[in-house]
């Protein structure tokens, strides 16, 4: 392997390894806390804020999306550059607000009939300014591939918010124990990460370098937009049929099994993109690199996934009550869905990566029309149905994804859907002795225990009778960014 081959495989693992350590650590702490705060408070507080949450994701996508990712993907991007972003992203992160505040948040209520939305809405809102200063910082660092700044800047929002937020549920403050908590995280986050990485804009903005940006951007910029709409209408769509209790089940239920998703997809995503940007010019090199992440995304989540909705029952009686118990459901069907992710990201990626985000564009309006149709029909069945219909879109996303991916580097069908399903098929026997050993009559904490390192010792077990590379490479990977690491 060339000097260059192994410096960039470092770098990756690098990346993979402080991202990782940065999604695992976080998300540690938010899962302690979403046990805590589940405990004090009703699930009609969290439906509530789940509702407001998606008109602040949706305005996200127009502060973090499109220029962020052509930041990192342009090859000779400058600090002018960074810094005209920095500066528009203020301002129209700003005009925003305003729209929030006078049009879209007296709207939300009235259509939802619940006044408390108003002010909620407003407060939450104030995160889109300084989340665009924080969308220039990230592409800075995600550019560099340094991202054990992202470990230091999270672990600081996430420590310090979850204070703020258990503080004020236990002295019954409800709804704003939510809001105050989302709304510190992205306050300290940003404000850390600014302290560290030692980059500021300068006094120069350029027109022409913005349209340059936006040229590439503004295809990425609709995808994210269709996909965080579309993936929000589903809870918009209950919590205006169903109740709110409804739309809490359901945003619970999802919640936990993308927690294992964001650990791995998002350390994915992160790594990947700025080094497969790197190597565009190599088609091949490319596309050993999305191989090889998807054969591991996979092997890592799939266990987790499939493991999870065999204890899910066990899991929620233990640390969530049994008031949370009819999330199961919700629980298993998102666990299925998600082992589809992995093939899905590293193709994106590749496919962002060799520069053809219209292609991106055109893979994903199908994918949104598809599942907006199955939106339509599930929703007069029930909330489970709305889960249900949700596989379908995953199915039909990761084949489309494929044949972009087949398109534009030349990885085949037949071995990309191989590279992943094969995990999967080792984590489903892994799943059957999970879910047997739930029948034990034993105390549910225990059996939890149980449930979690039996499934633990079988996959590895499994995995080595099958001779699965994907094992014994982890297993170099390791020992090699060890000693490197000395």
């Amino acid at each position: 392997m060339s000097d260059s081959k192994k410096q960039m495989k470092f770098s990756v693992i690098s990346g993979l390894f402080w991202k990782f350590a940065e999604r695992m650590s976080s998300q540690l702490v938010s899962v302690i806390v979403t046990i805590i705060l589940a405990r004090l408070l009703m699930p009609s507080d969290y439906g509530t804020v789940t509702l407001v949450t998606i008109f602040i994701t949706i305005a996200n996508v127009f502060v973090n999306d499109g220029f962020g990712v052509a930041l990192i993907q342009k090859k000779d991007a400058d600090d002018l550059d960074f810094s005209s972003v920095f500066y528009f992203g203020i301002a129209f992160s700003i005009f925003l607000y305003l729209i929030i505040f006078f049009g879209v948040a007296p709207i939300v209520a009235d259509f939802y009939n619940m006044p408390i939305l108003v002010p909620v809405l407003r407060v939450l809102a104030l995160q889109l300014p300084i989340a665009s200063i924080n969308s220039v910082q990230q592409a800075y660092v995600s550019r560099k591939m340094i991202f054990k700044k992202f470990f230091y800047a999270t672990i600081s929002g996430t420590l310090i918010s979850a204070i703020v937020g258990i503080t004020m549920a236990y002295f019954g403050m409800g709804v704003w124990a939510l809001v105050a908590q989302y709304l510190t995280n992205t306050v300290i986050n940003t404000f850390t990460l600014r302290t560290i990485i030692g980059w500021r804009p300068s006094l120069q903005f350029s027109l022409e370098r913005l349209k340059g940006l936006f040229r590439y951007g503004w295809k990425l910029l609709i995808q994210s937009l269709m996909v965080t709409i579309y993936g929000n209408l589903r809870s918009l769509v209950i919590g205006k049929v169903y109740s709110a209790n409804d739309l809490a089940y359901y945003d619970r239920g999802s919640y936990y099994p993308n927690l294992i998703v964001v650990n791995v997809d998002a350390a994915m995503s992160s790594a990947l993109f700025p080094a497969m940007s790197h190597e565009q010019a190599s088609v091949e090199r490319v596309k050993a690199i999305t191989r090889r992440a998807i054969k591991m995304s996979s092997y890592i989540m799939s266990p987790l996934l499939v493991g999870f909705a065999a204890c899910g029952t066990t899991f929620v009686s233990v640390l969530l009550t049994d008031k949370w118990l009819p999330i199961v459901p919700f629980l298993q069907i998102i666990c299925i869905n998600l082992l589809f992710r992995p093939a899905q990201t590293a193709s994106l990626q590749a496919i962002k990566a060799v520069g053809r985000s219209d292609l991106v564009l055109k893979m994903d309006i199908p994918i949104r029309l598809f599942g907006l149709t199955a939106l339509i029909v599930s929703v007069q069945f029930g909330t489970i149905y709305i889960a249900l219909s949700e596989v379908l879109v995953g199915i039909l996303g990761v084949i489309l994804y494929s044949l972009g991916c087949k398109k534009t580097i030349g990885y085949s069908l037949k071995r990309l859907y191989w590279d992943f399903v094969s995990n999967v098929l080792q984590a489903l026997v892994m799943g059957v002795i999970v879910f047997a050993v739930g029948y034990l009559n034993i105390n549910d904490i225990l059996l939890l225990f149980l449930q979690i390192i039996i499934g633990a010792v079988a996959y590895i077990v499994i995995s080595i009778v099958c001779r699965n590379d994907n094992f014994y490479y982890l297993l170099n990977t390791v020992k090699e960014f060890s000693g490197r690491k000395k």
